[in-house]
């Protein structure tokens, strides 16, 4: 196998990506965004520190 079909493959895939455009649901990002916490992290969990931790 040669290059020319690896790439091909990866053009293909790099494409459907670009151009994937999923659907929003405006209504539960209105929902999220006026929950008014002036907390960043409200609504995580004990792990999600946790991992957030480890990152950094």
């Amino acid at each position: 196998m040669g290059r020319g079909r690896q790439k091909a493959k990866h053009t293909k895939v790099a494409r459907e990506l670009k151009y994937f455009s999923p659907d929003t649901n405006y209504n539960a990002l209105a929902e999220e965004l006026s929950t008014g916490s002036s907390d960043p992290h409200a609504g995580w969990s004990e792990e999600d520190f946790a991992e957030e931790e480890s990152r950094a």
